[in-house]
């Protein structure tokens, strides 16, 4: 699937960014400066549509990223004109451009202290809270970028996107019971969100993996659960019948130990021939996802190539495994 300026860039790979960047000169030169609100004006130039806002914030991104920092400032200047120097967007996106163009710590540090005057100003600013995170992230101070996000959360506790922010900030520590929880509380704010579901039942198995704190099969019985929800929320996505195949794996490799452990401490696995026919759903998903997507089918190619190969590994490994 071609990148593009109307979607978020999040996951974009460099070389997808660089493609959208390299279209910078071109966007910029057809579009104008600014939008007159004159009716008369839409017979002489393009009418302003809120896509054009999103072009541009969008191929801001992009630009920062492939350091093509003059067409940056040109996207940024444009949403200045727009929107005005005091919409809390932009103030973060033009805190943004200044990380971006920090040569050293003490720089950051700068636009740190910034960060943290508009905070004394305003402490509802939630996207430069939000850059302040990722700020002290970026920096390396983990446990100030924690402290920052409770905070945060204590202003605004239905913002899941920082909700599953601190998640990944615990889990980088090892604190799963503490990621586990922040997760549970992303699902709370939006519980149809199929990524979430799975996100935390990786948690879930990790912990079990580790030892984690509680009944590593009390675990891995919530992380099925999670996988399984996952996968019905959507019914192609890989991630879930990867960890939907993980999970199955590992519970059926531990069969006797499970039963045992879930009559002592009273929660409920599922029976080893609900667990089999899970696996063999994961198995066949995954197998029919790989395959469509190396035949390159029209409908299939919106994965990313390392989750595929990564598919292809585990069915691999499997089919290995059943041929010893």
């Amino acid at each position: 699937m071609a990148p593009s300026l109307e979607r978020p860039q999040g996951h974009l790979s460099p070389a997808e960014a660089l493609q959208l960047a390299q279209q910078a000169p071109s966007i910029l030169r057809r579009n104008p400066k600014a939008f007159s609100a004159s009716p008369l004006s839409s017979l002489f130039t393009a009418p302003e549509t809120a896509e054009i806002w999103i072009i541009y914030e969008n191929l801001l991104l992009s630009c920062l990223r492939t350091a093509n920092d003059e067409s940056a400032h040109q996207c940024l200047e444009r949403l200045v004109l727009r929107f005005g120097d005091k919409n809390e967007r932009i103030m973060a996106l033009k805190g943004l451009v200044k990380e971006a163009e920090a040569s050293n710590n003490g720089e950051l540090l700068t636009v740190l202290k910034e960060y943290e005057s508009i905070l004394q100003e305003n402490q509802a600013n939630i996207p430069i809270a939000k850059r302040r995170v990722a700020l002290f992230r970026s920096l390396g101070r983990t446990n100030e970028a924690v402290d920052a996000l409770i905070s945060l959360l204590d202003f605004s506790p239905t913002d899941a996107e920082s909700w599953a922010e601190l998640a990944d900030l615990y889990l980088s520590q090892g604190l799963y019971p503490q990621a586990i929880h922040a997760l549970e509380e992303v699902l709370v704010v939006t519980p149809n969100a199929w990524n979430m579901h799975a996100r935390l039942g990786e948690l879930l198995f990790m912990s079990a993996d580790v030892g984690g704190e509680g009944n590593t099969q009390k675990q891995l019985a919530e992380s099925l659960k999670r996988f399984c929800r996952s996968i019905e929320l959507c019914d192609d996505y890989l991630r879930g019948y990867y960890g939907l195949k993980k999970v199955t794996d590992k519970i059926l490799s531990e069969s006797s130990k499970a039963k045992k452990q879930a009559e002592s401490d009273g929660f409920t696995m599922p029976s080893q021939n609900t667990v089999e026919k899970l696996n063999q759903t994961a198995t066949e998903k995954l197998a029919e996802i790989v395959r469509r997507y190396q035949a390159q089918e029209a409908l299939w190619q919106g994965y990313d190539a390392d989750e595929i190969a990564a598919a292809k590994e585990l069915l691999d490994k499997a089919s290995s495994g059943v041929v010893r």
